[in-house]
């Protein structure tokens, strides 16, 4: 559990792939998908995934320079953990929400 909360735990690493798990997207489609992240966090983020073979990186040789991220077959394994954690987040709220109503 400790190894698996190293390689994709804190605030924004799961967010991150939860967006990549919808496909290829570029530095800023990510931007914008998570507003209060900052550059300086999003590309430590992103280059931590890539390091740990999670997410690829794929620069364009043109002008202004392109880079896509997207999940590699490996990060892909990850998507039935984020689906079940998404669900149990909405259960959760299901259950605040009716607890409030009470």
């Amino acid at each position: 559990m400790e190894q698996v909360l190293k390689l994709i735990g804190g605030k924004w690493k799961v967010i991150i792939l939860h967006h990549l798990s919808d496909g290829t997207k570029r530095f800023n489609a990510l931007r914008r998908l998570l507003p209060g992240i900052t550059q300086r966090m999003l590309t430590r983020q992103l280059r931590e995934l890539e390091a740990d073979a999670i997410i690829s990186r794929k620069v364009y040789a043109q002008v202004p320079p392109k880079v896509e991220y997207s999940l590699t077959e490996f990060g892909r394994s990850i998507q039935p953990v984020l689906d079940a954690i998404e669900q149990w987040g909405i259960t959760y709220l299901d259950s605040v929400k009716a607890k409030k109503m009470n």
